[in-house]
């Protein structure tokens, strides 16, 4: 029989793990998971963020590396909602994109996130309930140059979670993605510095011109915009939301 909470906003009684969780889209979902009530585990390679995180909901910090493939012995398996956030960018074109950054961007944004579903789904499965949110991107439905290892894990993302969501689904597991544009975290804010002094222009023109160009809505997707997303999809009214992927990128890909 399901346990648990069963009305909308209310994860108290649940755990959840969030990677990548110390900054950004992930520090948000940890603050919107914990303040919904849940026991949330943050995972991130930058300890003492993690920490201060952890302490400020009442969660728990854990300091691993998504690229060692053992990382997962060192997490708990009794976990109720899994958010599945770490990522990393490089940018380069195909020729000159070195095989080394291609592998790691992998091993944490696609074998990692396997590992954990695989690590977890037996727990949930016996509770009759769970809730896997991967955090993927515009880049997980569309392209862009120059982004080669990116736009393949998050494509490979979306077909783990679509996956999940097929072996689930018999057991009171969903699994989906949310696919934002471009999100005011340290990771966009480098990318626009980084164009800002190749293009010569200012910021707010490489936001406008460069990132935004096929977005109709002309501004960057707030961090707590995607965690309330993540937040939505753990209620009970969206038990039926499953294989699915919810862009939260202004109009980007509709455009």
């Amino acid at each position: 029989m399901k346990s648990g909470p069963d009305h909308n906003g209310d994860l108290r009684g649940r755990t959840a793990l969030v990677t990548g969780g110390a900054s950004g889209i992930g520090r948000a979902c940890v603050r919107v998971l914990g303040s919904a009530g849940a026991k949330v585990h943050v995972v991130d390679r930058a300890g003492p963020a993690a920490e201060e995180l952890a302490a400020e909901v009442g969660g728990v910090a854990h300091v691993v590396d998504l690229a060692d493939p053992t990382f997962a012995d060192a997490l708990p398996t009794d976990i109720d909602v899994l958010v599945n956030n770490a990522g990393l960018q490089h940018v380069a074109p195909l020729h000159e994109f070195p095989p080394e950054r291609f592998d790691v961007i992998q091993r944490v944004m696609v074998t990692a996130p396997f590992l954990l579903v695989r690590r977890l789904v037996p727990h949930m499965y016996a509770r009759e309930w769970g809730r896997i949110v991967n955090i993927s991107s515009v880049h997980g439905l569309r392209a862009s140059a120059y982004k080669a290892a990116y736009v393949t894990a998050k494509h490979a993302l979306e077909g783990l979670s679509k996956v999940t969501a097929i072996e689930g689904a018999p057991h009171g597991v969903t699994s989906n993605c949310v696919s934002p544009g471009y999100v005011r975290t340290p990771l966009v804010t480098d990318q626009i510095e980084a164009q800002s002094r190749a293009h010569g222009v200012g910021a707010d023109e490489v936001v406008e011109q460069v990132l935004l160009d096929r977005s109709p809505i002309k501004r960057l997707v707030e961090p707590e915009d995607v965690a309330a997303t993540v937040l939505w999809l753990c209620g009970p009214h969206t038990a039926n939301v499953t294989g699915s992927s919810i862009p939260v990128d202004g109009g980007w890909t509709a455009n």
